[in-house]
C-alpha cells in the first residue's frame, strides 16, 4: 500500500498473471490535493471473503504520465 512517486520503464521478463480480481477506485482528499486510489482485491478462488490486497495511490502528476504510458503501450485507446 503506497502512493508511486515516480514511474520507470523495466526490461525483466514478465507473463500474464494467473488470475483475475476485481479493482475498486476512488478519490482521495488529502491537504495537498486530490489522490486516486485503485485497490484489488483477493481472487475469486480465496477462502475468506473479498478484502482489499493491495492499494495503489496515484496523484495529479502521476495520474497524468501513466495516461501518456497507457497511450503509448495501446495507442487506440481514446482518452
Amino acid at each position: 500500500m503506497a502512493r508511486i512517486r515516480e514511474f520507470h520503464r523495466t526490461t525483466q521478463d514478465a507473463r500474464p498473471h494467473p488470475t483475475e480480481v476485481e479493482c475498486g477506485y476512488q478519490s482521495v482528499l488529502t491537504s495537498n490535493g486530490k489522490l486516486l486510489q485503485l485497490s484489488t482485491y483477493g481472487s475469486d478462488s480465496r477462502r475468506s471473503d473479498k478484502k482489499v490486497s493491495q492499494t495503489i495511490q496515484l496523484d495529479k502528476e502521476r495520474a497524468e504520465e501513466l495516461v501518456r504510458i497507457i497511450k503509448e503501450a495501446f495507442p487506440d485507446v481514446t482518452i
